[in-house]
């Protein structure tokens, strides 16, 4: 659902459209045609947007579908995108089976991430709003961590790299998959990260730069992994949120040496960090049960952190040039519009400049469009738009009928919103002060992993499938 570079500083010939467009808040680790690809699983921005995305309105099976691949093996996901190379991992049965004892797991309501996240990550890593007392299955199975390389004109696999193969420790709640992660992208490496299976440095070209292990995570309820990492400059930062002992870290690009850890005081969560640029320093937000947190990039020194949220943190924190916007919907719902530029504990203060209570998304992340917010209700058809500025509800919790179930992101490009459903459905609204539906796709395919928007091409990433969309 896992899993970023949220207003990075494009540097180069983007420099001036950049400080026009982001002011304060900057896009980090972005080379000057960052704003051309998708290099993260919530695109150049971290918003979820395309800033000069214009991707087809209207699609089907037979119309306005540039490729479609089946990829091998499972993953819930977004592909990245690169020039003219997706990124897209995925974890395939190796056929090597092993004895498994018996387990059995307690009935608990779903909590699966980056389909969304990372994704949940995320798809998501993905869960709730889904039926409850679904078991965790231990693996008893080997499985290939995949990274692999498609050419964007044509789908045709460029090159393929087994990161890992290696039983499972754990297994995943049944809606999600063992590669909930996206990968990331700065244009000259791309960075596969598979959580309990390491952290993996390749070229462009796949060759294998280098690979960190971090241990294995312990999830609750064993409901699977989702937290992408996350992306800024020279340094990749990667928070290890579970049931053992938790902490943040950050690494060098260029060699994967450790930089900093901090440890953190949560269990499970699966939220992919934000990395932001306020006022000439970067700073790494993460959102999780117990405390949003902010931590200083170069040091790893907490600068502020908030209760608010609920449990089972799954979205991810979207930010624009003074707010950063974080929400949970698990058991509860919670969205805060936190004031950047605050220090120490801001729980109760005026940095929260307005909060919401009702109607917030369980797995899919927020979509921050201009000066609207557009969220999903748990993980229904039910969309929301906030303005911004006042916190004002522009669109309530208004129903999408055809929308049957929601894990994936909402994305915006051109002026619209697209909101994919489980179901292969995918509604486009205009970006609006109130609800206007432009038109509604299906295909053939469920789809839990975000939608990822470069140029003229939406793609979608189904349980068997990989679609490019592009007018004909």
């Amino acid at each position: 659902m896992m899993n970023h570079f949220n207003h990075l500083k494009i540097k180069a010939g983007h420099a001036a459209c950049a400080a026009l467009l982001l002011g304060c808040l900057t896009l980090n680790a972005a080379p000057s045609s960052t704003d051309q690809n998708w290099p993260q699983w919530r695109g150049p921005l971290a918003t979820g947007v395309a800033p000069v995305g214009n991707p087809p309105t209207t699609w089907s099976e037979t119309n306005n579908i540039k490729w479609k691949v089946k990829i091998p093996g499972s993953g819930r996901a977004t592909p990245v995108i690169w020039g003219n190379q997706v990124f897209i991992q995925t974890a395939i049965p190796a056929g090597k089976k092993v004895e498994v004892a018996a387990e059995k797991k307690p009935d608990a309501p779903p909590a699966d991430a980056n389909a969304a996240s990372g994704d949940r990550p995320r798809r998501r890593p993905g869960g709730g709003g889904g039926p409850g007392g679904m078991r965790s299955e231990k693996p008893d199975q080997a499985y290939q961590f995949v990274l692999m390389c498609l050419d964007r004109q044509t789908g045709k696999t460029l090159w393929q790299k087994v990161a890992r193969e290696e039983v499972p420790h754990e297994g995943h709640h049944p809606d999600g998959s063992f590669s909930s992660y996206s990968p990331i992208t700065d244009g000259k490496q791309v960075f596969a990260y598979f959580g309990s299976h390491g952290l993996h440095c390749y070229d462009m070209q796949g060759n294998l730069k280098w690979e960190k292990d971090f241990g294995k995570m312990q999830i609750k309820m064993s409901f699977g992994e989702g937290s992408s990492a996350a992306l800024h400059g020279n340094t990749i930062v990667v928070n290890w949120d579970h049931e053992g002992s938790s902490f943040i870290v950050a690494l060098d690009t260029e060699k994967g040496k450790e930089l900093w850890r901090q440890p953190r005081e949560e269990a499970t969560s699966w939220a992919t960090p934000l990395i932001v640029e306020y006022q000439g320093k970067a700073q790494v937000i993460t959102d999780a049960s117990k405390k949003i947190r902010s931590y200083d990039l170069a040091s790893g020194k907490l600068l502020w952190e908030c209760t608010g949220l609920t449990a089972n943190v799954i979205p991810s924190p979207v930010a624009d040039d003074k707010m950063v916007y974080a929400m949970s919907g698990f058991k509860g719902n919670a969205l805060m519009a936190i004031k950047l530029g605050r220090t120490g504990d801001l729980t109760g203060t005026d940095a929260i400049a307005w909060h919401h209570d009702k109607s917030t998304p369980y797995v899919p992340s927020p979509l921050l469009y201009g000066d609207k917010l557009y969220f999903f209700g748990g993980n229904n058809g039910m969309i929301s738009c906030f303005d911004t500025k006042t916190g004002k509800a522009l669109i309530d919790a208004e129903r999408l009928e055809d929308l049957k179930g929601v894990y994936a992101s909402p994305a915006g490009a051109g002026g619209r919103v697209y909101l994919v459903g489980r179901n292969g459905a995918t509604v486009v609204i205009k970006n609006s002060d109130k609800l206007e539906v432009l038109a509604t796709n299906k295909l053939d395919e469920q789809f839990d992993a975000s939608p990822a928007i470069v140029g003229k091409e939406l793609f979608l990433r189904g349980h068997d499938y990989l679609y490019c969309i592009a007018e004909k």
